[in-house]
């Protein structure tokens, strides 16, 4: 499918679905789509990313992924109020984006071609961009600061990973690209080798862990993760945020997408959303079929060894250290990408 194509059927969505509901103030797209042509070719493991405005401050759990025309379409909700002010959207790393270009699918108020207007002039202005990475920055601090050595290991694992992950959203940011979750790490390693940094590169990957993990094992675990997802979905009840990732809908992306980059020669750049995606399984599983997640839980405790090298809480403490320690040299490396980037005014 053509991007264009699955944008118009994600613009029908919206009249269809969600024009109507109480509270709706509009909606625009945002994700990987943002800024590509219409006549680019859509991969069946991507999906068009649909954020609907609601006034409601806590507004309800989001659809997620869901096929509509052919088109996989991830829906999110997000308040008005979170977009009220040009000047917080634009050192919200996560939301600046999307006003960077005309998003706009429907805007019955006005206010988000308001907030388009003021957004896309200084959205790459250094004062700007610098507070975007500043943002990603603070999540990794957060976000590991936060982490919960109580938890189940299976719920520990992405509290450690994500933030990790976010690593490679600092230097994105600072390269004017699009802050992907689940090819950041492919992004990130164009962005190093077009600013010629490619050995930090290989620091994002060790404190991932998987620097020198083999696609023979990638690819093993893979497999596993696929036996673990297929048996997940049907048993899943329980909601939770991510719940859409974990559906029939969305195995495109959450298992062939991994298997498409294995095939690449990207086995590296798999293991995030395979491991990501493995640790979300469990969850489901320890809350919906308990004898199913003990039964399965040594297939992920060997794809987290093996592919990160964690085997314990121990090992996730270290880790988080090693992130942190990390952080004076990222920031560093952003600045020279902010000094460099050619796209960067003021």
């Amino acid at each position: 499918m053509r991007v264009g194509a699955a944008r118009a059927a994600a613009v029908r969505w919206v009249s269809a679905h969600a024009r109507s509901a109480p509270g709706y103030r509009g909606a625009y797209f945002s994700g990987s789509t943002v800024g590509r042509p219409d006549d680019a070719e859509l991969a069946p493991s991507s999906d068009v990313d649909v954020v609907v405005v609601t006034e409601a401050d806590d507004p309800p759990a989001k659809p997620g992924k869901l096929r509509y025309e052919k088109a996989l379409l991830e829906i999110t909700y997000v308040p008005l109020a979170e977009l009220g002010d040009a000047e917080t959207v634009l050192s919200s790393y996560h939301l600046a984006g999307s006003f960077r270009v005309d998003t706009v699918i429907d805007d019955p108020t006005g206010a988000l071609r308001a907030l388009y207007a003021a957004v896309a002039p200084r959205f790459a202005e250094r004062t700007r961009v610098r507070r975007r990475c500043l943002d990603a920055r603070h999540r990794v601090e957060s976000r590991l600061a936060a982490f919960d050595a109580s938890a189940p290991f299976h719920e520990q694992v992405p509290t450690w990973m994500f933030p990790t992950g976010v690593t490679t959203h600092v230097l994105l940011v600072a390269a004017l690209r699009n802050p992907t979750v689940r090819l950041r790490y492919r992004a990130v390693r164009e962005v190093l080798s077009g600013y010629g940094q490619p050995e930090l590169y290989r620091e994002l990957l060790e404190l991932l862990g998987c620097a020198d993990v083999s696609e023979r094992r990638v690819r093993h675990h893979v497999a596993e993760l696929a036996r673990t997802f297929d048996a997940t979905v049907p048993v899943a009840r329980t909601p939770f945020f991510f719940s859409s990732d974990l559906t029939e809908q969305a195995r495109p992306i959450a298992v062939d997408g991994s298997l498409e980059l294995l095939d690449r020669g990207e086995h590296r750049e798999a293991v995030f959303w395979t491991v990501a995606t493995f640790a979300r399984c469990h969850t489901v599983l320890a809350a919906d079929d308990p004898a199913l997640h003990a039964a399965r839980l040594p297939a992920f405790e060997a794809a987290v060894a093996e592919l990160t090298g964690i085997t314990g809480t121990a090992d996730i403490l270290a880790r988080r250290e090693e992130v942190t320690r990390f952080l004076p040299r990222l920031w560093t490396a952003a600045e020279d990408i902010l000094a460099a980037n050619p796209d960067i005014t003021g």
